[in-house]
This record gives structure tokens, sequence and C-alpha cells, in this order.
């Protein structure tokens, strides 16, 4: 291999490389596949989410649906959630979650290869804590996944909900949920939602 197909390569696996930034796992790093699909949130915005989240993620369980790198879930079992749910449809997206999982040691996690649709067709065995929801910008998956979640028995009471889309424009969610924290970084909006802001506690 020539040098500098060398170092595209070099650079190429570096940009598919993200690192935890807090809790127990902090500063390790993990790769995910090469696939458009797979858009991971930014490091500044997980590190403002999880300061949102600090007080909750303890003992909580958490969905991260529509996993892709898995860099939320993960970010939350480093920081004390006692599980995670990883759903992914990229089969070799669940298999990097899964090899991660067992390579550090984690306890309470779960990966579902699975369509996000599917998936929430299914009936829950328990309900949710927090939910990280971060579907395609050019899909019309969120007011979908949004409403199922909602009326499918995913969410605990006060559940809260982070989710992503294009900024500029007001996320589709369900009607009984209260908005308690957004911000913007470039073309994405990043929001977070409880079904009852009633003694939530954030950052």
């Amino acid at each position: 291999m020539s040098q500098r197909h060398s170092s595209q390569g070099r650079r190429g696996a570096s940009a598919r490389t993200l690192r935890i930034i807090g809790g127990v796992w902090r500063g390790r790093r993990l790769r995910f596949p090469p696939s458009p699909e797979i858009r991971p949130t930014p490091d500044r915005v997980r590190e403002t989410l999880f300061n949102w989240l600090a007080a909750r993620v303890p003992g909580a369980r958490c969905l991260d649906l529509f996993a892709g790198s898995g860099a939320l879930g993960l970010e939350a079992l480093s920081r004390g959630a006692a599980h995670v749910t990883f759903v992914e449809r990229d089969l070799e997206a669940a298999r990097e979650i899964r090899a991660r999982l067992a390579q550090w040691g984690a306890h309470g996690a779960s990966v579902e290869h699975a369509d996000a649709r599917g998936f929430l067709q299914r009936r829950p065995a328990a309900a949710f804590d927090i939910v990280l929801l971060d579907p395609p910008f050019a899909s019309a998956l969120l007011g979908e996944t949004a409403a199922r979640l909602e009326q499918g028995g995913w969410l605990s009471d006060g559940a809260l909900v982070y989710l992503e889309s294009a900024a500029g424009a007001a996320p589709p969610v369900p009607a009984g949920w209260t908005l308690l924290k957004t911000k913007r970084a470039g073309e994405v909006g990043y929001h977070l939602y409880s079904r009852d802001s009633r003694g939530t506690d954030v950052a």
C-alpha cells in the first residue's frame, strides 16, 4: 500500500472514531462502520446532553433508538445507567456495539438488530426512563416513533426523551410532552422533553 493510501486509510478510521466523555469509561474510544446513515452526535452536543441528564442517568433504564455508533447509549452506561437497550437496523453497526460492550465488560445492556418501527410494535417488557431518539433527518420517522413511544407503553411516568432534528423546525412530538431544554449546533437542533415536567430534575 502506498504511503498516500495508508494515510488516507488512517484519516478515514480516525473520522469514524468517537470517545466517551464522562463516567467510568471516560476517554475510551469506539469505532463505527462507514455507513452514510450513521451520523454520530458530536462530542460537544453529547456533553451538553449528559449535563442536562446528570441527575437522572444513574439507575435509569434507557432506550437508544436508531443507535448508530452506540455513543449515546454507551455514554449513559458509562455514567451509571442501570440498563440500556440499543436498537440498530445496520447489522455491522449492531455487531460493533456488541463488540464494544463485550470488550469493556459492560453489564445491563442488550443490542437489538431491528428496525425501529418493528421494535416499537412489540409489547415492552418494562418502561424506559430515558429515550435517546436520533432518526435520519430526511425520514418522517421522528413523529411516528415519538407517537409509538407514547402510545405503546414504552415510557415511564416523567420519562425524559432526547431528540435531534433539523434546526429551525419544531419537532413533531405528542401533545403531552413538555420541552425542557433546547439548543442548536449548526444545522442540528437538539431538544429534551418530558412527559410530565412536574418534579423533573434536570440541570
